[in-house]
């Protein structure tokens, strides 16, 4: 039996891979952490997503020590969600190590189940400048992970090399386009569905679809033609 554990927020991007994950695997995890974030909506949306796909089982997991640790406006209340970059070069919203964390307990969490893969929405095509999303990032902790616990893992990233655009056609390439649009909470002022409009999460996602939305057949041809090139 094959098994995987999707990294869970029950947003736009990891519901997509959730999704995905479940044509491609016999047996799915998820694992969502609860870290203080800025509203716990989040997590009550991951918990209804994933008992209405059926996944296996579904973890939440309280590291709230990471919000002790680290400032942002996604762990901070008094710190508003910002379209501008720090001086650092990035947005505001960036938690630093939360992606090393995640992965890492993921990557714990798949060894006791037997699972073969982690599977995490991160994305370097399409992103909002956090260096966790990145592939290099990516493929050196997942050496770690396999170095550290010795035995095969692997972290997949679905959505790395993909647009927003891309990641709407490939919801509608599920015939889930409609659901992820409706019941996922990718804002970061926790409005479910088309969110809120104005934070930076929010316009990413509505050009996406707007993008796919005006031209399907063209982001369709560019997904499969991606799909197919990394069959290859």
């Amino acid at each position: 039996m094959r098994k995987a554990v999707v990294v869970f927020s029950g947003g736009q991007d990891s519901t997509t891979c959730l999704i995905q994950a479940m044509a491609n695997y016999d047996e799915v995890h998820c694992i969502t952490f609860d870290y203080g974030q800025r509203h716990k909506l989040e997590i009550e949306v991951a918990e209804a997503i994933a008992k209405d796909l059926g996944v296996a089982a579904h973890k939440v997991m309280d590291v709230g020590l990471l919000n002790e640790l680290a400032i942002s406006s996604l762990t901070r209340d008094n710190i508003p969600v910002s379209h501008e970059l720090q001086d650092n070069g990035l947005p505001n919203s960036f938690v630093p190590g939360r992606n090393i964390l995640f992965l890492t307990l993921a990557g714990i969490y798949a060894y006791q189940i037997g699972a073969e893969a982690v599977i995490t929405g991160v994305c370097e095509t399409d992103f909002s400048g956090y260096p966790d999303c990145r592939d290099a990032f990516v493929q050196s902790l997942n050496q770690s992970l396999v170095l550290g616990m010795d035995r095969p893992l692997r972290i997949e990233t679905p959505l790395m090399w993909l647009n927003k655009a891309e990641t709407w056609a490939l919801a509608d390439q599920h015939g889930k386009l409609d659901y992820i649009r409706n019941q996922t909470l990718t804002c970061y002022n926790g409005v479910i569905g088309d969110g809120c409009g104005n934070c930076p999460s929010c316009d990413l996602r509505r050009e996406g679809l707007e993008s796919y939305l005006n031209d399907k057949d063209a982001v369709m041809k560019a997904l499969t033609d991606k799909q197919a090139a990394n069959q290859a």
